[in-house]
């Protein structure tokens, strides 16, 4: 977007785009980007308890809490955060206003917090450890190589 406003025609173009479209656009976009958040438990036990709890909880808390931010905002013209330091409630209440954000500070401190049984399997770790390194897995070289064999010009590091 930063590419296209300093193309002036870019600009005007993607500013004329109608509302309810622009507004199906997002309600696609978001239902895309929260199937492929939620893709990634795949692979983890979704039969533990502890992965069931961390998911609801932070599904939950992830819509609660933004909600609670605006609400309040709209009734006290201002949000929870309510400090001297303006720059810091700022800081805090975008943070909490975001639904996503809420959810992955959640999800992240639960699962690093609550106990975990096998070393991991129940987390899905097994599975990811292979992609830590680039050579880990011999599928890597055909997905992360540059489109027409450009790779041979700008050699992995």
């Amino acid at each position: 977007m930063i590419f296209f406003s300093m193309l002036g025609k870019f600009g005007a173009f993607f500013a004329s785009i109608p509302l309810p479209i622009f507004a199906a656009a997002h309600c696609i976009l978001f239902g895309l980007v929260a199937s492929v958040g939620l893709s990634f438990l795949e692979f983890t036990n979704m039969n533990s308890l502890r992965n069931l709890f961390i998911t609801g909880v932070a599904l939950f808390l992830g819509l609660s809490i933004p909600e609670y931010f605006r609400e309040y905002t709209a009734k006290a013209l201002h949000g929870p955060t309510h400090t001297k330091a303006r720059w810091f409630n700022d800081f805090l209440n975008t943070i909490f206003f975001s639904s996503p954000s809420v959810a992955l500070i959640i999800a992240a401190f639960l699962d690093n917090t609550l106990d975990y049984k096998d070393s991991g399997k129940d987390r899905g770790m097994p599975w990811w450890a292979k992609f830590r390194s680039f050579k880990g897995d011999t599928r890597n070289e055909e997905f992360y190589t540059l489109p027409f064999n450009l790779n041979r010009f700008f050699p992995p590091s």
